[in-house]
């Protein structure tokens, strides 16, 4: 298969199999496999078809045209700062989250909001969707319009979705939380996110982008001036 088709076909299968498995397919594989049963079959697919695209992304090759072309170190520039905005969302995501598949998610959302939840309810999914976003502007080739475009999906329609999902299984307890958070990020609300989430995010922000230029051999972040 031409490794684009691939990664079009493997990008379709980890978005369209999240989906599936998160809304129709799961109660029906939760009753046949138990929570736990399902939690495992859940990840499984995931890094199965994450690694089918990654992997055809790689075939694909860094070659061929660009829709148009990044802004040199202004571009740069404007995506490191956004990386840094999209690692702090994910490091305090993992703090106090109802939306997480963990025990306790009622009396979770019954605290009210604290740290990036002043930013939004979804601060994970937003920090994907940001990667999505320096990834597209900064690299707008085939394979990434493909790739990126397919994470930056599943990030955003999927956060919409778990708002329903979530309506649905924790009642009051999720539309109060609801009510006290947002969707969409109220950035200037960031200095409100913790110190946890600045110090993690910031561990994570030079971490991830000194990782770059190993995994793609191609400097980032502040790498590309230091």
């Amino acid at each position: 298969m031409d490794p684009l088709l691939s990664l079009v076909a493997a990008s379709i299968a980890f978005v369209g199999s999240h989906f599936a498995l998160s809304h129709p397919l799961r109660a029906p594989l939760v009753g046949a496999l138990g929570e736990n049963g399902f939690r495992a079959f859940y990840s499984l697919v995931a890094l199965a078809t994450f690694v089918w695209a990654v992997v055809a992304f790689r075939a694909v090759g860094p070659s061929g045209p660009v829709l148009w072309y990044a802004m040199g170190d202004i571009g740069w520039a404007m995506a490191t700062l956004v990386m840094l905005v999209a690692s702090v969302l994910l490091a305090g995501s993992f703090v106090g989250n109802p939306a997480l598949p963990a025990p306790g998610a009622t009396s979770l959302a019954a605290r009210g909001p604290h740290g990036v939840f002043h930013v939004t309810r979804h601060p994970m999914m937003w920090s994907f969707a940001l990667w999505a976003a320096t990834h597209l502007l900064l690299s707008p080739t085939a394979r990434q319009i493909v790739m990126a475009g397919a994470i930056g999906v599943l990030a955003l329609v999927g956060a919409h979705l778990q708002d329903r999902k979530k309506e649905g299984l924790m009642g009051e307890a999720w539309a109060g939380w609801e009510a006290q958070t947002s969707y969409w990020p109220r950035f200037g609300r960031l200095l409100r996110a913790g110190p946890v989430a600045w110090i993690g995010g910031v561990i994570i922000w030079l971490a991830a982008t000194y990782g770059h230029i190993h995994a793609n051999g191609m400097p980032a972040g502040i790498w590309r001036w230091v």
